[in-house]
Order: structure tokens, then C-alpha cells, then sequence
């Protein structure tokens, strides 16, 4: 398949960065827009190929973005794809509803999303104009939807395509069920001494998940920990007694002081294993090997700046090698006697400045997750600060956080809350934090580790 324009319409800065490379790598041009209505005014700005966009979206979703096209009269025929973690067979008649071309999930394979897209560059779409109404009964609702032809056989193709990927997963592991379970009724004196070893297994496993815990807190800064001309504090809520977040406070100099979270993908033991050699690495201590601070042949020390530790981390630790794991984080250093924060974000949420006279601002730094793009060289930014001023770090799991609706708190309301908690304490602001996001998250609480650090400024 040739090269072609692709607008992506998708909130998600790093997934639609991941998505981004995976087509440029495939050789297309792509075009990317945040939500919906961004992505129309690109669109009739040049038309494109082929539009594939994610359905849960602020401002516009992804249903009204796909129906607005379809009634374009100049962009009616693009090809669209709706994305989404979505399964139920409503949101399906939804897309079709709105017009879409074809339906993905995610989690999604890079060559079968390639695979749709070929397919709905090479087969027609037929007369956009040439509608029938079908009435749909699902879950004893029923669905008036117009559509044509080829966007109902498309739709439904590709429908079946994800149930059969579905039911293969669900055949192979009950195949290996049936022989584990075969082994297993061999003999009855096979299965009680499995039984107990599993039993010693299982008794060793907790025995180690709780004392590699204890070891992940242990490197968490100590409750007595400060920075001169500071105020800090922090929380720290594992969703798993393993936690893929990290992150850390310390001075690195009379006059420099350093402090990241870091957020590694996925959960459990490999993240948490990665978390815990990432949190080594970034230690203060001075030394020839050490990424943050290095012994000048005078007997001084130098801060590295925080592009550079970024990019050493990055080449330390490509994805490849450490069995896909990758990581984003928020590294910066501040300049004690002047207030000068210099960071670096390697596809980390943005950071929040709260001044001691003013609205709370986001501050966004562009970077890839470390051990993403081989050889990339990552760029500071700079955030003066003025006396009483705070700043906010925080993991994903703050604004990603899901209600019993799985509607995401959202960077808004984060804002909101910090702006709200102003004349109150450091500690009680970053508690009060947490204490919504908790809230938010009822009654299942937190489906991701949460991580926040707060630092306020006081020269």
C-alpha cells in the first residue's frame, strides 16, 4: 500500500504518538488532532485519505466527529476508523449509526490496523448517497440507523474479525486449561503433592511480594526528608502491593535540588522491578557513573541538566531490551537561590504551576516515554518561579482515574481542586488531592497507582 494522508483524531498524547510512528514507519504522512472538532477543521482544511479516530474524546467524541464527516458532502467518502476500548454491541451501532467505515479495539495489533486500513483503500464505498434505514433490536432497545451497503458489510467484517481474534484467545487458553487439567487428574497422590507444593509456592510468592513492597517504600524519600528554601510533600498509593510509579526529592547541590515521578507501563512485579532500578539510577549521589550529579577533578560537583539525564535514561533503557516495558517521567531541577525550575518530560502528564497570586496553569514539555525512540534527544524547558509559588507532579493515575461510569477525572478538575484547597497548607492541598481522587474512584477505588508531589517555593 502506498503512502497516504492519515488524520488521526485521538486525546491520548501518547497513544496517538505510538500510532503516529507505527503509520509514519508504514510510510504514510499522518496529521493529528486532539478531539473531534480539531480534527473536522483539519480535515476540510485537506482532505485526507483516511481518517481513524478514537471514540471517547472531550469537546467532540468520536461518534459526532465520524457523523459530522459522513454528512459532508466534500469528506463523506474518506474511509473512517472508530478506536476504542469499547465491546458492547450498542457502541457498535452507534459507529454505525454515525457512518463508520470500520470499528478497532484496543487493545489493537499495528499490521491488523494496517490490514483495515488497505482494505478500505481498495474497495469502494459505494454511493454515499444511496442510504437505507435499518431498524436494529439490541437489549430491548431498538435502533433506527441509516447506512450503506459497504459501511454495514465493512463494519460487520470487521466486527467479526475482532470476535474471531477474541474467540481464538479464549480457544487457546482453554486448550491449555484441558491440559493442565489432564496432567493434573493423573493420579490423585500427583495432584495432593501439587497441591502442596503450589501451597509452599504460593505461601513463598506473599512472603516475597511483601518484602519487595517493604524494599519499593523503603526507597521512597523518608518522612523527615527536606530540601532548604522548601516546602514538599507527597503521596504515594500503590493500586497492587507492587507499584509501577516512583518518585523522589532530594538536593543534589548547595544550591540544586532534584525531584521526579516516574511511571512505568503496565503493573505488578515487572513494572514495579523497573520502577525500583529506574528510582536507582536516579540518585543523588555523587559519583563518576551517577546520571544526575558528577565530582569535578577539582573536588566540586556538577548538576546534569535535566535533557541529558533524560537521554541517558533513554538509551539505558530501550523497550526492546527489557521485554517491552517503558516509562514516562517528569524530571526537574530547581535552582534554589533564584527559583529557576528547569524539567524534562519524556511523555509524562504535564506539570502544574499554581501561583502564590494568580490562576493554576498546566506546563507541558514534548518528549517520547523513555525507551520508546531509539537515539532521541530529549529538550528542557524552563518555569520561573516567584516566592510562595507551588508546583504539582503527578502520575496518570491522578487525571485517569475512572468513576463507576468510567468517565476520567480529567485535567480540569484536578486544576479545580488544587485552586480550591489555595489558603490552605502544602500537605493538606496534596492530601485533599488524593482524598478526590479516591472519591472519585468509588466504590472500586483506584485502578492505577496514584502519585503526586507537591513543592512550593520559599526563598
Amino acid at each position: 500500500m502506498a503512502g497516504v494522508d492519515v488524520l488521526i483524531a485521538e486525546d491520548s498524547r501518547i497513544q496517538a504518538k505510538i500510532l503516529q510512528k507505527r503509520l509514519v514507519d508504514a510510510g504514510h504522512s499522518v496529521r493529528w488532532a486532539e478531539n473531534g472538532a480539531d480534527a473536522l477543521r483539519l480535515a476540510r482544511e485537506q482532505r485526507p485519505d483516511i481518517i481513524i479516530s478514537d471514540i471517547e474524546m472531550p469537546v467532540m467524541t468520536g461518534y459526532e466527529f465520524c457523523k459530522a464527516v459522513k454528512t459532508d458532502p466534500a469528506l463523506r467518502s474518506v474511509p473512517l476508523i472508530l478506536m476504542s476500548t469499547l465491546s458492547d454491541p450498542i457502541d457498535i451501532i452507534r459507529g454505525l449509526d454515525a457512518g463508520a467505515d470500520n470499528y478497532v479495539t484496543k487493545p489493537y495489533n499495528a499490521d491488523y490496523l494496517l490490514g483495515r486500513m488497505q482494505s478500505l483503500l481498495t474497495t469502494p464505498l459505494g454511493n454515499p448517497t444511496e442510504e437505507a434505514t435499518l431498524e436494529v433490536a439490541i437489549a430491548g432497545q431498538k435502533f433506527r440507523v441509516q447506512a450503506g451497503r459497504q459501511q454495514v458489510l465493512n463494519l460487520l467484517v470487521s466486527t467479526f474479525e475482532n470476535a474471531v481474534a477474541k474467540n481464538q484467545e479464549l480457544i487457546a487458553a482453554n486448550q491449555d486449561l484441558s491440559i493442565a487439567r489432564d496432567k493434573l487428574q493423573q493420579t490423585n497422590s500427583e495432584l495432593s503433592e501439587l497441591n502442596e507444593q503450589i501451597s509452599s509456592i504460593n505461601a513463598r510468592m506473599v512472603r516475597d511480594l511483601e518484602a519487595a513492597a517493604k524494599v519499593q517504600r523503603s526507597l521512597l524519600p523518608p518522612e523527615d526528608a527536606a530540601i532548604p528554601a522548601t516546602t514538599v510533600a507527597w503521596r504515594y498509593v500503590p493500586c497492587q502491593d507492587l507499584a509501577g510509579d516512583f518518585l523522589n526529592f532530594f538536593p543534589l547541590d548547595a544550591e540544586h535540588a532534584g525531584l521526579f515521578v516516574v511511571d512505568v507501563s503496565g503493573h505488578g512485579v515487572p513494572s514495579s522491578l523497573m520502577a525500583v532500578t529506574v528510582g536507582r539510577f536516579l540518585s543523588p549521589k555523587v559519583s563518576d557513573q551517577s546520571l544526575l550529579v558528577r565530582q569535578r577533578p577539582d573536588g566540586g560537583v556538577v548538576v546534569a541538566a535535566p535533557a541529558d539525564v533524560a537521554t541517558q535514561l533513554n538509551r539505558l533503557f530501550q523497550a526492546d531490551e527489557f521485554s517491552g516495558l517503558y516509562f514516562t517521567i517528569l524530571y526537574g531541577v530547581l535552582h534554589l537561590p533564584t527559583g529557576r525550575l528547569d524539567y524534562v518530560s519524556g511523555g509524562h502528564p504535564a506539570l502544574l504551576h499554581v501561583p502564590a497570586a494568580g490562576s493554576p496553569a498546566y506546563h507541558g514539555a514534548e518528549g517520547f516515554p523513555i525507551g520508546f525512540v531509539p537515539e532521541f534527544e530529549y529538550a528542557q524547558t524552563s518555569l520561573q518561579l516567584a516566592p510562595g509559588d507551588r508546583i504539582y507532579l503527578y502520575s496518570d493515575g491522578v487525571t485517569e482515574a475512572m468513576d463507576k461510569d468510567q468517565n476520567p477525572l480529567g485535567d480540569q478538575a484536578l486544576a479545580d481542586c488544587i485552586a480550591a484547597s489555595r489558603g490552605r497548607t502544602l500537605e493538606e492541598t496534596v492530601a485533599g488531592l488524593l482524598e478526590t481522587v479516591e472519591q472519585w474512584c468509588q466504590p472500586n477505588g483506584p485502578l492505577d497507582d496514584v502519585s503526586i508531589l507537591g513543592l512550593e517555593w520559599r526563598p
